[in-house]
């Protein structure tokens, strides 16, 4: 037998009339079918060769399960199934969610994220049943949006729901990268496989977390693919979608806002983790049991009451709460390694010696931060002297600057206090120095003090007021504004003098000096008047 034929099992005599071999992969195809294939082969194999010379892009991350893989002369490895590219799910993947040994390093966090709509718990309004962006999604169809909302409210929850939907479509495919570690190039790798795979008429759903580290410059690197089609783009973000994104391609999403989950929510959430994952049991008071704690030591026993006070402290923050009730589980299990004789019981102290305070959702650069001290200001205008005293509390208890607030507090006796209590900035301006001088944790009771002062002093805006008419009156002047009268001028040189400069100026009341001290012809425009 000839070379041939050994390397060719089929020699040519025994192929089929019209097949044709084709001369990456040796598949044989019909001759109207083998040039999109060949074209394909040669796609994939030029993929594999600049993976194989660029840098590791491990952290894009797809939702294509790897088909049957074919080695080809060249050595390189393609994914090639023996029709086409799909999405053939793996025959032994399971639904048992009871962990694995390659779930074993993985936070319990990432392992509670759902996987279907049912599973995701609270945004009722965006996701609940009835709701638009649900019916769309039940109906397998993915439009661009933008989820904005706080740490722990499932923004990524909900990108892993729509990447099991892709998953189970043959025509999308699911991209995730993060904006924290991925660029521009990385975007044009997947614009330029997502062209490839719309040939075959499957869409790619890029999945971009923490959109707003993109930058506006590597925003617009989306335009373009999100206006025709080639990209479905959906982002993630915590900041305001209006200061950190493109108006353009605010223009070419749907903002979905996500609320911050309610205690009722948090708590489905551990309750959820504790009996799917068998972490521990769960009982309404450990005094119930005490005859049981020593024959139950290989399981630990957490209270309802903990870990109903665990969902209070996280500040609806899921991730939060998974993480402290994975470290307590954790702690009591090192617990009992230490001392076989002791149970691993989690009490309610336990939870609260181990978590010290509540986490508390505040960004000194981000939107709360002016959310926060535009609370303080509306209430003390408002004359609420609690809700101020809230609010300033709260802002330090969140780890606010003193001196910002103490900047705005001096605002605050200008802008509202004005000329009805004089004392109020000399107050305003004593406490800012008494910050200055003593800091924080001292200082926390001069800021309330203040902040409360203004809110029972009485209030006065005209002279805001007549401010804002008088810019106003600026900005919508025509031509050149009007030059000061010669008698309200300085007349420092004899030039000057000659000039007229200061000329019939005197030390008297403006009812009696008889002269204007408003420019010629706005003699009779007051602006501490409203018409």
């Amino acid at each position: 037998m000839s070379n041939h034929n050994l390397n060719n099992p089929k020699s040519d005599k025994d192929k089929e009339p019209g097949l044709i071999s084709c001369p990456v992969c040796n598949r044989e195809f019909r001759n109207e079918a083998i040039e999109n294939h060949v074209n394909k082969c040669l796609f994939l194999l030029n993929s594999q060769m600049e993976k194989t010379f660029k840098r590791d892009n491990s952290h894009l991350k797809e939702n294509q399960f790897s088909p049957k893989r074919l080695k080809v002369d060249s050595g390189i490895e393609t994914n090639l199934n023996s029709k086409d590219i799909t999405n053939e799910p793996h025959a032994s993947s399971s639904k048992n969610p009871c962990k694995t040994k390659s779930q074993e390093g993985i936070p319990l966090a990432e392992q509670m994220r759902p996987q279907h709509l049912d599973d995701i718990v609270g945004q009722i309004e965006a996701f609940g049943p009835g709701s638009m962006l649900r019916s769309i999604l039940e109906q397998k169809k993915i439009s661009n949006m933008i989820l904005w909302g706080p740490p722990g409210c499932g923004k990524t929850s909900i990108a892993n729901v729509i990447a099991h939907i892709c998953k189970e479509s043959s025509n999308l495919r699911f991209v995730k990268l993060s904006a924290t570690m991925a660029g521009v190039n990385d975007v044009k790798e997947v614009v330029k496989i997502a062209k490839n795979e719309a040939q075959y008429k499957r869409q790619t759903v890029l999945f971009v977390d923490e959109i707003h580290r993109f930058n506006k410059l590597q925003q617009d690197s989306f335009l373009a693919h999100v206006e025709n089609g080639t990209l479905i783009l959906i982002g993630a973000t915590t900041e305001n979608p209006s200061f950190s994104l493109n108006n353009a391609l605010l223009s070419r999403c749907r903002v979905v806002v996500l609320s911050k989950l309610t205690v009722d929510n948090i708590l489905q959430i551990l309750i959820r983790s504790v009996v799917r994952n068998k972490l521990a049991v769960l009982v309404d008071a450990i005094e119930d049991i005490k005859e049981d704690i020593n024959e139950s030591k290989d399981i630990p026993i957490i209270e309802n009451k903990s870990l109903q006070w665990l969902a209070e402290v996280c500040d609806g923050d899921a991730r939060i709460a998974l993480g402290a009730l994975e470290l307590a589980i954790t702690a009591a299990r090192a617990k009992v390694k230490t001392n076989k004789n002791v149970s691993q019981v989690i009490t309610l102290s336990d939870l609260q010696n181990g978590i010290k305070r509540s986490h508390v959702l505040y960004d000194r650069q981000g939107e709360e931060h002016y959310n926060i001290i535009s609370a303080i200001h509306k209430s003390i205008r408002a004359s609420d002297d609690n809700a101020a005293l809230y609010w300033t509390t709260r802002a330090l208890h969140s780890g606010e600057d003193p001196l910002y607030i103490a900047r705005r507090l001096i605002r605050i006796a200008c802008e509202d206090i004005g000329l009805r209590d004089q004392n109020a900035v000399v107050e305003a301006v004593a406490c800012l120095q008494g910050c200055q001088h003593i800091g924080m944790p001292e200082c926390d009771v001069l800021l309330v003090q203040c902040a409360v002062s203004l809110a029972r002093a009485p209030k006065s805006r005209e002279v805001y007021e007549a401010m804002k008419r008088c810019q106003a009156f600026l900005n919508d002047t025509k031509g050149s504004l009007p030059s000061v009268p010669l008698h309200l001028r300085n007349a420092s040189t004899k030039l000057m003098k000659s000039l007229d400069y200061g000329k019939g100026y005197n030390l008297l009341h403006k009812n009696e000096s008889g002269l204007n001290y408003m420019p010629e012809g706005m003699e009779s425009i007051n602006f501490f008047r409203e018409s």
